[in-house]
């Protein structure tokens, strides 16, 4: 018998949670019974949404452990010596099935890292796939359709996928592979692992380099033929977990080669194909796989709901030295995965322990659902950039490079050759003298309680608009007028 008191969510002590309060033996059940109603609506909410794709899926905990030197391509510190390691998470599934659907049926694979870093969780979202089915991300909606159930049969539809595949010939890299021995494998430990998208990385020296990822399995390929996945799916649906899960827990903890593919920014035209299209692989006679580490899962979740289930990886989760490319399915999952986490878990879905990166976080993002953890920048009167109340402040030594391509993407200044005094000027000469004293007015009206350094600072930016207007607001305020230097 355990020593600690059963209590509620509210930490109240529970006398009895085998019986139900009714008036009497036979009597009906009391509202005031406040412990089974909290027992009742918990229960009534243990599911969230399932994923949208990918929804059946296995995972663990594990490590990576760097093997070669790649600083000279990447400044991100999850590289940075020989022998660092980086505590991970990784996430299998398949692709079409629902959350109850059978492990062992012919689908792509998930094949999705998370990387505790010290700068911050680096998410890579991949497949047991190079390549995928599609490369303009304004299709992959109607590819997922095709995956999913018919709207009016509630059945899968083979006409809707093949429809799909053989009016999209870009498909069919990724329909080979489907359908060659690789696109069954027996569990996520005899699988390999790809980014699939080219990503960039860039030195301490402001350098950039495109680069695939690639994870080999050391555990070999083991492949089920469709007869064989049948008889599997007959004795079980969750092969997939019981194999990966009884082999961590028995000590035989999976392993994978961390390689990558590197070629210089500048290096793009040797390709005689788009490199930077995710129907491709790079070939590797072009561009030879190089090492970088050896990723190890060794530990189990404790709680399959809260670790696994709530794991959310999004390619938007990158850290100083690692970036995107000019990919367009790449830069629609950016935005794309968050976004489903935000729905499906969340506004703060990255606050949850298994999200939760492991070095400092100071955000501004403020409130919204189950806004459950301690003011981010520790300072209550810091809440908004820029300030001068000691808040975080950007730091320009991690700016990624501007890209060399076409139509160069940067974080441009929006303020460099931009006259932001111009048209409020205008406005301002519009206005007749009642219109501005009211203006006066309602600016100083609003600025009660101000620090005196800001309000300086911003009658200074009215001064640039006109001077009349910074007199008028200063006057309104009842400061008195600087004594020039």
């Amino acid at each position: 018998m355990s020593d600690e008191r059963m209590t509620t969510t509210a930490g109240s002590p529970i006398a009895d949670n085998q019986n139900t309060l009714t008036a009497g033996r036979r009597g009906p059940v009391l509202m005031q019974d406040w412990q089974l109603l909290e027992k009742l609506a918990h229960q009534n909410r243990e599911r969230i949404p399932e994923r949208v794709v990918h929804a059946k899926g296995w995972g663990a905990f594990g490590k990576l452990t760097v093997t070669a030197d790649i600083s000279r391509f990447s400044r991100a510190r999850v590289f940075e010596k020989i022998g660092k390691t980086t505590d991970l998470l990784i996430r299998f599934s398949t692709v079409a099935g629902e959350a109850g659907a059978a492990d062992a049926e012919r689908d792509v694979r998930g094949f999705s890292i998370k990387f505790y870093t010290d700068e911050g969780n680096w998410d890579l979202v991949g497949n047991n796939t190079p390549v995928f089915f599609v490369r303009d991300p304004l299709k992959f909606p109607d590819f997922i359709h095709t995956q999913k159930r018919h709207p009016r049969t509630n059945l899968r539809s083979p006409t809707a996928m093949w429809d799909f595949w053989s009016l999209s010939p870009e498909s069919l890299h990724q329909v080979t592979i489907l359908f060659s021995d690789r696109g069954l494998p027996v569990a996520p430990q005899y699988m390999n692992g790809y980014g699939s998208h080219t990503y960039s990385l860039w030195n301490a020296g402001g350098e950039r380099f495109w680069v695939k990822f690639h994870f080999k399995t050391l555990q070999g390929h083991r492949h089920h033929t469709n007869a064989e996945a049948a008889a599997v799916v007959g004795e079980t649906r969750e092969s997939y977990q019981a194999d990966l899960f009884g082999g961590i827990e028995s000590g035989r903890f999976p392993r994978w080669l961390m390689q990558i593919q590197v070629v210089p920014e500048a290096d793009v035209g040797r390709f005689d194909f788009d490199p930077f299209d995710l129907t491709k692989v790079w070939p590797h006679a072009l561009v030879p796989l190089q090492d970088v580490g050896i990723v190890e899962l060794n530990r189990n979740a404790s709680n399959y709901f809260a670790e696994i289930e709530q794991a959310a990886f999004s390619p938007s989760n990158m850290v100083p030295g690692i970036g995107p490319s000019p990919d367009r399915m790449l830069q629609a999952r950016i935005f794309s995965y968050a976004d489903a986490h935000r729905y499906r878990l969340g506004t703060h879905y990255e606050a949850l322990p298994v999200n939760r990166p492991k070095c400092p976080v100071h955000t501004y993002h403020k409130d919204g659902a189950m806004r459950f953890f301690e003011n981010d920048t520790g300072n209550p009167d810091a809440y908004y950039e820029p300030n001068s109340m000691g808040g975080p402040q950007q730091d320009p030594s991690v700016a990624e490079p501007p890209l060399k391509i076409e139509g160069v993407a940067t974080r441009y200044d929006h303020r460099l050759g931009n006259d932001d005094y111009a048209q409020p000027r205008a406005l301002f000469e519009l206005f007749d003298e009642g219109e501005k004293a009211r203006l006066y007015a309602n600016v100083a009206a609003s600025m009660g309680g101000v620090p005196e350094a800001i309000l300086e600072r911003q009658l200074g930016l009215f001064a640039k608009v006109h001077p009349d207007y910074a007199a008028g607001v200063r006057a309104a305020l009842g400061l008195a007028v600087p004594v020039p230097a």
